[in-house]
């Protein structure tokens, strides 16, 4: 075990990307397979139960982080299986196989690509499970299955008589599981495309739903941990024994990321934390500072690295003007309301886990080689999670939870303080990117280029690894991908490594590189003397989606008309995550340079939904999210600390700021996008372009400095 003890975070997600097991019943697609089944209900596949009394049960391996899975995949389902919505319940799935991710190709939860990567799986589920309920139907009946239809959870026969799925249950049972399922066609669609009501939220209010805080097992410690204060820091010695004095304080335990006081409650533990006497060794990382992270970011996009795209001659074009422009973003925390947490029981032959994880699939295999089992030993009960945002895919308070178990032989609950949580270097990457443009002497823009330089989060991650080319994705993705008819174009990736953990968020390297894109964008607009939403729209002749977004935010919120005294207008664009989001931003300054933003009109054209009500709730959500971050949001660091704790120093967006919204969704067959994420991009840039509206002032900095904007 020392080894594994001694391992690194990224060692642990390198194990996870090899490690497989759980139970043997995965298949490739619906209905290659089946369950063991119960006497007294049907279970054609993974993902679906329907019972003798008429109940049917989606099973769901994706976490419900708010974002409306335990809706949206059930819906997929009942839509082919002919359902009564008001039959339908969901259950969490177990860590298996079974429930993979297929475009991770792990269980996992993020990158919205819940509805993507299951709009055919489990619609092919529904239309398996309905195939067999119709044969044996047909079989009762001695009749052609032709003859029977299906209607809310009834198989009719074109005499007339009727039997319901519970009545069907055993007999479909028998029933060979069909090869291949016709699909229904969009337009025939009855329960995908409505406002069905959340089958999440009767728990959440009634105060029934469990998240992983409300875990509670008999015997159970429960942990707080003292970390080193400096990223990358090394104990050098602890003195415990004032934290050994504390009532309820049963153990102290050092592992490689810190040491943990054990307690029979919370209090007890974190009292006894904070009564530790540590020295630490900072290390590397002792003079790390804001200031020297983005001297280090502005000099990597100052003098350019890898080629991420490349068209035309940027050199080389003829342009009657020129501009440039560098942009910056800080690293950011997560900020999910329920801090990281995680309880663990390791046993001497398996382990169990309760945590709200998106992460359940590689949790087998990480977890399984800290604790020394077999990854199909490790069971993990996934629990509801009190906002994701990217955060709860690492490992850490796992990791570590189950370290403690081990030691402890008790079950042991891991709980991280929200100071903990906002210290714990799993952050947003900082970033800056250098633009540079060029007008003709008609204002038509003629070339483009931009350097990106940030950390990389894919080596970071642990599981992926920088291609050949040297870019990493994620750190360009938004402006590699920039849709605008640049007849020249060129952008370049600069890696810099500051020494900070860096790490999912939501939107990942669209949350800042739309703001820097779409900024300058807004800036070559200016210069070349161009209403902004028209000189995009001029720029987008090839993208129909892109321009259906814009042109529709830009109608709904009356791009034109006049505002009310000192309220502008901004607006901005974004693809992301297979969807097109437009938002237009109504904004104010006012003398003392804060920022008021009065209503924002969204587009979105996210392909087929599945539900225009959880659509709205993730753009709003997203729009909440993202002006968080824009007008407040910022981890910085001095002498190699953390400088902010909690929501005193890293504020989110307040009830009485909240802006009006409304939300548009565009018509479409396209296959579905993803909308956890795609709503965030576009609105601080949106912010931003309205403030230079309102101001002339160009924000190229985030959060937004009221500083800069008070009015002489």
């Amino acid at each position: 075990m020392s080894a594994i003890y001694n391992a690194s975070r990224r060692d642990f997600l390198k194990t996870s990307a090899l490690a497989g097991g759980g139970l043997l019943i995965g298949f490739p697609l619906p209905g290659a397979s089946r369950l063991a089944q119960a006497a007294s209900r049907f279970s054609p596949n993974a993902y679906l139960r329907i019972g003798s009394d008429n109940r049917i049960t989606v099973i769901c391996g994706l976490s419900e982080m708010g974002q409306g899975v335990h809706t949206a995949i059930p819906m997929l389902v009942a839509e082919e299986l002919d359902a009564d919505w008001s039959k339908i319940k969901v259950t969490q799935a177990p860590a298996d196989p079974a429930f993979n991710n297929p475009i991770f190709g792990m269980q996992a939860t993020g990158g919205s690509t819940s509805v993507r990567g299951h709009w055919e799986p489990m619609r092919k589920a529904g239309a398996a499970a309905r195939a067999m309920l119709v044969a044996a139907a047909a079989a009762k009946w001695k009749t052609d299955p032709a003859d029977c239809r299906t209607e809310k959870g009834v198989v009719i026969h074109k005499s007339g008589k009727k039997l319901s799925y519970g009545q069907l249950a055993d007999a479909a049972a028998k029933q060979a599981v069909p090869a291949e399922v016709k699909l229904k066609n969009a337009k025939d669609f009855k329960i995908l495309g409505t406002e069905a009501k959340r089958l999440d939220t009767p728990a959440k209010v009634n105060g029934t739903a469990k998240f992983g805080l409300d875990v509670r097992l008999p015997g159970m410690l429960t942990a707080v941990m003292a970390r080193p204060p400096v990223p990358g820091g090394k104990l050098v010695s602890v003195d415990d024994s004032k934290a050994k004095a504390i009532p309820g304080v049963r153990q102290v335990v050092q592992i490689p990321s810190g040491v943990a006081v054990l307690a029979e409650g919370f209090w007890a533990a974190k009292q006894g934390r904070d009564a530790l006497q540590i020295k630490w060794e900072d290390g590397a990382n002792a003079a790390l500072s804001s200031a020297g992270v983005f001297r280090m970011l502005a000099e990597g996009a100052a003098k350019g690295g890898a080629v991420s795209r490349n068209e035309g001659d940027v050199s080389g074009a003829a342009a009657s003007h020129r501009l440039a422009a560098t942009y910056e973003a800080p690293y950011l925390a997560h900020a999910c309301m329920e801090p990281m947490n995680a309880t663990v029981w390791v046993k001497p032959d398996e382990i169990e886990v309760w945590a709200g994880t998106q992460s359940q699939g590689p949790s087998q295999g990480i977890l399984g080689e800290v604790a020394g089992v077999a990854p199909g030993k490790v069971k993990v009960h996934t629990m509801y999670l009190g906002g994701g945002f990217g955060r709860r895919f690492a490992p850490d308070f796992t990791v570590d939870a189950t370290l403690l178990s081990k030691i402890s032989g008790k079950p042991v609950k891991l709980v991280y303080t929200r100071e903990d949580d906002m210290k714990a270097y799993f952050y947003r990457p900082a970033s800056v990117t250098r633009f540079a443009g060029g007008l003709d002497a008609n204002g038509k823009a003629v070339s483009f280029s931009a350097s990106v330089a940030s950390p990389s989060i894919m080596e970071a991650s642990g599981f992926m690894k920088l291609p050949a080319d040297g870019v990493d994705a994620m750190a360009v993705e938004g402006i590699r991908d920039c849709p605008y008819d640049f007849p020249n174009l060129r952008v370049e990736y600069a890696r810099r490594e500051p020494g900070v953990q860096v790490w999912f968020w939501r939107s990942v390297g669209h949350s800042q590189n739309l703001f820097f894109i779409e900024s300058f964008v807004d800036e070559m607009a200016a210069a070349a003397g161009k209403d902004p939403y028209e000189f995009r729209r001029g720029l987008l002749g090839k993208q129909a989606r892109y321009k259906g977004v814009l042109e529709l935010a830009a109608q709904k919120a009356g791009w034109g008309k006049q505002l009310p005294a000192g309220v502008h207008r901004g607006i901005a664009v974004a693809h992301s995550f297979g969807s097109y989001v437009a938002e237009v931003a109504e904004v104010s300054v006012g003398k003392d340079g804060k920022v008021k933003v009065h209503r924002v009109v969204g587009a979105v054209d996210c392909g087929m939904t599945v539900n225009p009500e959880i659509v709205k709730r993730q753009i709003e959500s997203a729009i909440v999210y993202g002006l968080s971050a824009a007008l407040y949001g910022k981890i910085t660091f001095k002498d190699g600390r953390v400088e902010q704790s909690n929501f005193h120093d890293y504020p989110v967006l307040r009830i009485d700021e909240m802006p009006k919204v409304e939300v548009h969704i565009v018509a479409s067959t396209e296959p579905p996008g993803g909308i956890g994420e795609p709503g965030l991009p576009p609105i601080a840039p949106a912010v931003a372009n309205a403030i230079f509206a309102a101001t002339g002032k160009r924000v190229r900095k985030l959060p937004i400095n009221v500083e800069e904007l008070k009015q002489a």
